[in-house]
This record gives C-alpha cells, sequence and structure tokens, in this order.
C-alpha cells in the first residue's frame, strides 16, 4: 500500500554534502580538499569544464585504431579456387562474387598464394595477384592480366 510514510526520496534529488562545518562532522578543517596546493584554495582549477563531459569521455572505446588511407582488399587464397573453379576458367571479380569467395564487388580483391594450387590454366584478371601466387598459377599454366 502506497503511504507517504514508506515513499523513498529519488536519488537524483540528493543535496551537495556540505564540507567546512567543524571538526565535529568528519570533514572540517581543510574541508577534504588537503593542505597546500592550487586546488586547496578558493578558485582553484579542478574538474572538467564542460557538465557532463567526464561521463562522455568514459563511455567512448579509447582504443580505435587507425584509418587507412587505402582502401580494404578482399583476399583470395590460391588454395580456395581448386574447390569452385575448373581448368581453363576465368578469374575475375563477378566471378568471385558469385562463387562466395568475397563478400561485395565494391572493394579490391588480392589473390595471395598460400595454399597449393590444383587447377591449371586459370586466366585471372582486374585482381591484384601477390608473386607467389602469380608464380603458382603460370606455373600451372594460367595467365594474369592485370
Amino acid at each position: 500500500m502506497l503511504v507517504l510514510h514508506n515513499l523513498k526520496k529519488p536519488k537524483g534529488n540528493r543535496s551537495k554534502k556540505r564540507v567546512g562545518r567543524g571538526n565535529a562532522s568528519g570533514h572540517g578543517t581543510y574541508s577534504t580538499r588537503g593542505i597546500k596546493g592550487q586546488r586547496s584554495r578558493s578558485g582553484g582549477k579542478g574538474g572538467l569544464k564542460i557538465k557532463g563531459f567526464k561521463q562522455l569521455l568514459s563511455s567512448i572505446p579509447k582504443l580505435r585504431g587507425f584509418k587507412r588511407l587505402q582502401e580494404d582488399v578482399q583476399i583470395v587464397n590460391v588454395s580456395e579456387l581448386n574447390n569452385k573453379f575448373f581448368d581453363n576458367s576465368e578469374i575475375n571479380v563477378e566471378n568471385l562474387y558469385k562463387k562466395g569467395l568475397i563478400k561485395t564487388v565494391k572493394k579490391g580483391v588480392k589473390v595471395l598464394g598460400n595454399g597449393e594450387l590444383k587447377v591449371k590454366g586459370l586466366k585471372v584478371s582486374g585482381c591484384e595477384v601477390s608473386k607467389s601466387a602469380r608464380e603458382k598459377i603460370e606455373k600451372n599454366g594460367g595467365a594474369i592480366n592485370s
């Protein structure tokens, strides 16, 4: 039952702690300011000037990394081409997207030489190719048109 005597006071309306009201209060003499220094005196600098800015600062993650100037390049390894492509097939951004090896056509693609290449005669166009991937593709009779 809701009656006046069992209502609780809201926490947001708490009055400010009164310091410097004698030693019996527990915050007398120096009023929790310490003995010397700029902040012990009246008018001393203390706290952030913008109200609520400290809470905003603490809520933002601090280590967000750096923004790269170059766009992110999607990576496809040579070993992944074995499962999705046949001999003498053409590899370009659209085909890689259709086979599900990359997420979007808008970003660039780089073919890396990780793993073994079993498919022969691949024709790579419109993609960046690493040195090791280039060697493996050309070794298996493929061609690269940049």
